[in-house]
């Protein structure tokens, strides 16, 4: 699904005496590299304020605990996504509220947001999935009108523009009272580990999950605040900070994979390309709302299973992001759901596929690929 050495390759000279430099200097937790990294990642996504922490999951869980959410208060979040974002709700004791999906977009659905709200509720997650930002003027609208945060969850969704009504852009991350992004290797920023980040524009929030991440301590030894332990080690911050210059090619290059992709499979009857909002198929030459993280497509009337396997067969990787519903998954059950109000989500996971998405994919590459999807399907109909 991704060709991490092949990307590897193109930045060899830079990043190999990055990481020496980290091995030579022994400043291996929170060294000169994770400061350096924390800057420009700050400039290049317009935020006051990055803390680097150890893992996306924990970055999510550290927003929510310098928000200072107690237990029993309600976050909403998506049905359709990776189980992290729901866990860290369960980890705090505070109560999961999942609701269905645009089925256009993937992302949480502003009216099941809108019809979720009780005086519980504290807070809105939404996910920029598969790298399409989420419609935040309205989650941020609803979230002014309740008096609710918003945790963006950013983890597939780095280097995305979210464009705003009035015509202005700010980069997903920097609009919600905090977000969280991992740094997983597959992701479009990749480390080569585990890394994560925390970003926001509030002065005091920053200053406690600073302490946050480092056992609650702005002072050694002096522990103000329940704190974890979560840092991004110095090696880490040293691969971030050499790819961070190469992220907007890296994602423009897949926008190319992606326009490709869609161009041929477009119009087949049964398949769905992925699409950005109503106004934009996401690919379009001046979009950059989109940042292909995944790129997935809808089946109808074919047997997903099957088209996996055939894919598989044939060398070819692929993806169901994601098999199983949150609300449906054993760890999240609750008798307040009903199936009626996940319709979007239950179909999707019978119908998505993701295929093959990262920097080094050449024509040659996609045009195997979809014709080998084309023709199991067309063989099959």
């Amino acid at each position: 699904m991704v060709d991490l050495q092949g990307q590897y390759a193109k930045i060899k000279e830079v990043v190999d005496p990055s990481i020496q430099e980290v091995v030579d200097s022994a400043a291996f937790i929170n060294g000169p590299k994770v400061h350096q990294f924390q800057k420009n990642l700050e400039d290049y996504l317009g935020v006051k304020h990055v803390i680097p922490c150890a893992n996306g999951t924990d970055a999510l869980q550290i927003a929510m605990m310098g928000l200072g959410l107690e237990p029993g208060d309600e976050v909403i979040t998506a049905d359709f996504t990776f189980a992290a974002t729901v866990e860290v709700i369960a980890l705090l004791k505070l109560t999961p509220v999942l609701v269905d999906v645009d089925p256009v977009t993937f992302n949480i659905d502003i009216d099941a947001i809108e019809k979720a709200i009780t005086p519980k509720t504290k807070a809105i997650v939404p996910v920029h999935l598969f790298g399409l930002a989420a419609d935040m003027d309205a989650i941020m609208g609803l979230a002014k009108k309740h008096n609710l945060y918003v945790i963006e969850d950013n983890a597939q969704g780095i280097g995305a523009d979210y464009t705003h009504k009035d015509g202005s852009k700010t980069k997903t991350g920097a609009i919600g009272h905090v977000a969280s992004t991992s740094f997983f290797p597959s992701k479009n920023l990749g480390c080569y580990g585990d890394g994560g980040a925390i970003f926001t524009n509030d002065d005091d929030l920053a200053h406690t999950i600073r302490g946050i991440v480092n056992h609650g301590m702005y002072k050694r030894y002096h522990h103000d605040v329940v704190g974890v332990n979560s840092r991004l080690d110095s090696i880490q911050a040293a691969v971030l900070d050499a790819k961070l210059p190469h992220l907007d090619d890296y994602n423009a290059t897949r926008r190319h994979a992606a326009k490709k992709y869609t161009q041929i499979f477009k119009g087949h009857p049964k398949i769905t390309v992925p699409t950005g909002k109503s106004t934009c198929d996401g690919i379009c030459d001046t979009c950059d709302c989109h940042v292909f993280h995944q790129y997935t497509l809808q089946l109808e009337g074919v047997d997903r299973d099957a088209l996996v396997a055939h894919l598989q067969a044939n060398s070819i990787p692929c993806g169901v992001y994601y098999p199983i519903p949150l609300h449906k998954q054993k760890a999240y059950q609750d008798e307040r759901y009903n199936e009626d109000d996940f319709q979007v989500t239950n179909r999707l996971v019978e119908s998505v596929i993701s295929l093959p998405m990262h920097t080094e994919l050449d024509d040659e590459q996609i045009d195997f690929i979809t014709s080998t999807v084309l023709n199991f399907i067309n063989s099959n109909s």
